[in-house]
């Protein structure tokens, strides 16, 4: 029998000004989001000092006079964020998927955009309302008109019809006032925009060639028939032929009916418009279906799937961002080797329900998976974990044997054990997951505050920031097809609608807790691909953990950082291929 442990202690700041400096943060980043950082610099100034020793023996602040302030500015942020983030026009926007609108109050900037605007118009939200492809006269007429609908000047809706320098063609702009603290107007074009991965869904649906195909998608965004067949170096009479053969097809008797069926197989379709830019994005990742099951307890799982649906399993852990989806390529990729990747989406994140108060967090999770494959009927699976996901991997290969034969980490974080460990972390890493282990009530607003500033930077914009400790991270994240599968693959955790910030707040708060038992349990294989500039898990840290669970294979990949997998995915997948051969 062994000695207890001294029992845990509770830490409060003793200094008044101190206190009331972290205070005074407090209630600045409840009303701007953008002072974070002033917040952070002044918290680890204070708060760092009651760091120290064996995490098993620290002290956890638990100062009464912080977490009452901590309740009032949570209720600040809950109540201005919404309205300085302009969430009821952002709302509108959102609702219009495929005609490029957008908020401006006619001044020299763009106050947001939808997606459809983006790829239509090449606008960005903040972007010079000269961005705009229409002549330099026709955007002063639009700026007019806007200042006078959003200043209630004008009817409530006024109608333009002016000409894009891009097309040539007239575009019809809808100007109506929306409900702001500032006076703004938005404004809805007649400018579609054909969604990636639809030609598919066309194709499928009507029995259409590629040719055909093209043909339906000039006619949906309003080209004549004249542009159509100059873009395709056919004669408009062949083009007309192939009109015709459309129209049998789709059993429809017009163009304008064609248009009204294709419309509408869009709606039914809810793919999302895609694109930061003219040019759309650059990868083409295409669209996934949600796939979703009831418990019993009446709680909803989702899940996405791609690869090859017959292939070998493998589990997919998408990492507290909420990273659903892979590189273009790699999923392109997955299915060539005959690999059937399963990611579900964990609770509280995009449509999955949050478990019920008072869950075990990791064995909650673990079911959760367990739910999922039985569903699917699916056993030996190879697990795929990034980051702390490694707890639930391990767990579920304790708990489901049969469900889980391998595991393959990527980035992956252990239970750490000293002070020390959180402090080699970059600034905005520890910030997080220290205050997890130490400051546990503190930590959901400040999660809170970073999911606010997100919204406020954007989500581009926030992962540089935040990562900045990290060239390797910063140098995978500027390619663009990797910058598109984590923003579109995060809008499980973050959207302008939605945020995840309560899931991921108990992700962190279980991640810090000990959980060393799972590791030291787990019979499974496992290999962890670990990245030399980590800002998380530094190298220093991984090999004394090492030390601790010697039964893990560890490798360490020069030039990567906690974005390992999606800098060195063809590697992974390689890896993958030959523990499937194992099998």
């Amino acid at each position: 029998m062994t000695e207890p442990g001294p029992r845990q202690q509770s830490a409060e700041f003793v200094q008044r000004d101190h206190k009331a400096e972290i205070v005074d943060r407090l209630y600045d980043v409840a009303l701007d989001p953008i002072r974070l950082e002033e917040l952070l610099e002044v918290w680890e100034g204070h708060a760092a000092a009651l760091r120290v020793g064996p995490v098993d023996r620290a002290m956890t602040l638990d100062d009464p006079e912080i977490v009452a302030h901590l309740r009032r500015a949570t209720v600040f942020l809950d109540r201005f964020e919404p309205a300085r983030e302009g969430g009821a026009f952002r709302s509108i926007l959102d609702d219009i998927p495929r005609s490029a609108a957008f908020v401006s109050d006619g001044g020299s900037m763009v106050t947001a955009c939808n997606r459809a605007a983006a790829v239509a118009f090449g606008l960005s939200e903040g972007c010079a309302f000269a961005t705009l492809p229409f002549e330099a006269e026709d955007r002063a007429l639009l700026a007019g008109e806007i200042r006078r609908v959003a200043g209630g000047r004008a009817e409530k809706v006024v109608t333009l019809r002016i000409r894009s320098a891009v097309t040539g063609g007239p575009v019809i702009l809808r100007v109506s006032r929306v409900e702001a603290e500032a006076p703004l107007a938005l404004v809805l074009s007649t400018e579609l925009v054909w969604p990636e991965g639809f030609a598919g869904l066309v194709q499928e649906a009507f029995g259409l060639t590629g040719a055909e195909v093209e043909i339906v998608r000039g006619i949906t965004l309003g080209l004549p028939v004249r542009e159509i067949a100059e873009a395709r170096g056919r004669s408009a009479e062949t083009v007309r032929t192939q009109l015709r053969s459309i129209l049998q097809k789709t059993e429809t008797h017009s163009q304008s009916e064609l248009v009204r069926v294709v419309l509408g197989l869009m709606d039914v379709a809810g793919i999302p418009v895609e694109g930061g830019g003219a040019a759309g994005r650059p990868g083409g990742l295409p669209p996934r279906m949600l796939e979703e099951l009831r418990l019993a307890d009446g709680r909803r799982l989702t899940w996405i799937e791609f690869g090859d649906p017959q292939g070998a399993p493998v589990l997919f852990l998408h990492l507290d961002y909420g990273l659903i989806r892979w590189p273009a390529a790699a999923e392109r990729a997955a299915q060539a080797r005959g690999l059937r990747i399963i990611v579900p989406v964990r609770a509280g994140y995009g449509r999955t329900d949050p478990h019920g108060r008072g869950t075990d967090h990791i064995l909650g999770v673990t079911l959760d998976y367990a739910a999922v494959l039985d569903h699917l009927g699916v056993t030996d699976a190879i697990a795929l974990p990034l980051g702390a996901d490694l707890r639930f991997a391990m767990n579920l290969s304790i708990l489901r044997p049969d469900l889980i034969r391998g595991i393959l980490g990527c980035a992956c974080q252990l239970p750490l054990r000293t002070a020390a460990q959180y402090e080699r972390m970059d600034k905005w890493q520890r910030f997080i997951l220290a205050n997890a282990r130490y400051a546990p009530k503190v930590l959901p607003f400040l999660v809170q505050a970073g999911f606010a500033l997100a919204r406020r930077l954007g989500k581009e914009a926030f992962f540089r920031q935040v990562n900045g400790g990290s060239p390797a991270d910063l140098e995978t994240f500027a390619r663009p097809e990797v910058a598109e599968a984590i923003l579109e693959g995060s809008d499980t955790c973050l959207t302008r609608k939605w945020s995840a910030h309560e899931a991921f707040t108990r992700e962190c708060i279980s991640s810090e807790k000990d959980w060393s038992g799972i590791v030291l349990a787990t019979k499974v294989p496992v290999t962890l691909l670990q990245g030399d500039q980590d800002p998380q898990t530094p190298v220093q840290t991984v090999r004394e953990l090492m030390a601790e669970f010697p039964h893990l294979s560890v490798r360490f990949v020069p030039q990567t950082g906690q974005l390992l997998f999606f800098a060195e995915w063809p590697m992974v997948l390689d890896m993958l291929a030959v523990q499937v051969r194992k099998s």
